[in-house]
């Protein structure tokens, strides 16, 4: 066997395509769409290459067959906010053969090493931490858009190579058309009322308003958690425009304090819903059958990312945000049944409480794995 650089069109299909043997019997696997894992390597289009570099592999045997793939990368401006300086992994695919795997993690290993790394984290995104991310170990149900789906196996293949797992992220599930627990929903609704408070959900007319509101509230809120690095503007704004697509304004909302951005959440129709059986493409006629499955309406939502201010954790404004949104979904929104909170890392009690004080019920556990070399 032999590991080929992704180079050129062709290696750069095979490194898409191997999910479709892989993944065939699947039930549970909804292919991303090639548009999305090709804008992480796109330099034009990840402005995280600012700031790093990253390259890709497919792994073929003795009759040129591709048995697997994986794409290393150094994220500068968080390479060396660990022990030691830590690059990362991802997009790890791999048939169930640890000679394999151990040729794929070698592989990025000696390239990261090469770039003055010290140990790997994996499988990652290169970007932000909102899709592509973690290693599924349960919870083999369908993925909302942008989560990482993986073969069971697959965490064996990494333990068995020496990684260990650095933090876990969980993911939990709100029934929407069942009532919040009575204390939640008193404690929600006695914050909203209170005066200084004021709540207003997302508006396209004022995209530069909220998206300078959101980095404001982020910046500050994660700004004490380990290897935090600030959102930048320009990141928002890419993100904000791959999800218009999609986006229902009235599912992404804002708490105020006196006029202050204290708090959001931003929850997006899960996409995934829409794309599958595209088996990655996105073509004139996938367009029109993702148009009438947007118009027929889905099921779940999928909250991405939420964030409060410091002076305004254990204010209760997250509640008051639920409380908001299901006052909006619950009437005008029939079609949906869930709400995904994904994905909330184990080091985030603030956050969790928050999941359990909803009485959202487990989902999925990724994993974050670690090796030092």
């Amino acid at each position: 066997m032999k590991v080929v650089i992704v180079n050129n069109s062709r290696t750069q299909q095979q490194f898409l395509d191997i999910v479709e043997e892989l993944y065939s019997n699947d039930e549970a696997y909804i292919r991303p769409l090639d548009q999305d894992v090709q804008k992480i390597f796109d330099v034009n289009q990840n402005p995280h290459f600012k700031h790093g570099d990253c390259i890709r592999w497919i792994l073929v045997d003795d009759q040129n067959k591709v048995i697997g793939r994986i794409a290393a990368f150094v994220n500068e401006k968080k390479a060396y906010g660990y022990e030691v300086p830590t690059g990362g992994i991802g997009f790890f695919e791999c048939i169930n053969n640890q000679t394999a795997a151990n040729f794929l993690f070698d592989t990025a290993k000696n390239w990261l090493a090469g770039k003055g790394m010290k140990a790997m984290e994996g499988p990652i995104n290169f970007g932000e931490n909102d899709s592509f991310w973690g290693l599924l170990v349960e919870g083999f149900t369908p993925a909302s858009y942008g989560m990482n789906y993986h073969l069971p196996y697959y965490y064996q293949l990494f333990t068995n190579y020496g990684f260990e797992t650095a933090y876990e992220q969980l993911t939990n599930i709100i029934e929407v058309h069942k009532p919040f627990p009575e204390r939640f929903t008193k404690i929600a609704n006695w914050v909203a009322s209170k005066p200084a408070y004021s709540f207003e959900h997302f508006k396209k007319s004022k995209a530069e308003k909220y998206i300078n509101d959101l980095m404001e509230i982020y910046n500050d809120g994660w700004k004490d958690f380990e290897n935090f690095v600030p959102i930048k503007k320009e990141t928002l704004q890419e993100s904000f425009k791959q999800m218009e697509v999609i986006m229902d304004e009235k599912l992404i909302w804002f708490a105020y304090a006196n006029g202050e951005p204290a708090s959001f959440v931003v929850i997006i129709p899960d996409a995934n819903q829409m794309i599958k059986g595209f088996n990655g493409k996105l073509g004139l006629w996938q367009k029109l059958q993702f148009a009438y499955r947007r118009w027929r309406g889905i099921n779940r939502m999928r909250a991405i990312v939420m964030g409060t201010k410091q002076a305004y954790q254990k204010h209760g404004l997250e509640s008051s945000l639920f409380i908001k949104l299901k006052e909006y979904v619950l009437p005008n929104r029939k079609n949906y049944e869930e709400l995904e909170l994904s994905w909330v890392g184990d080091f985030n009690e603030k956050m969790l409480a928050i999941h359990e004080a909803t009485g959202a019920k487990f989902g999925k556990k990724h994993l974050t794995l670690r090796k030092i070399f």
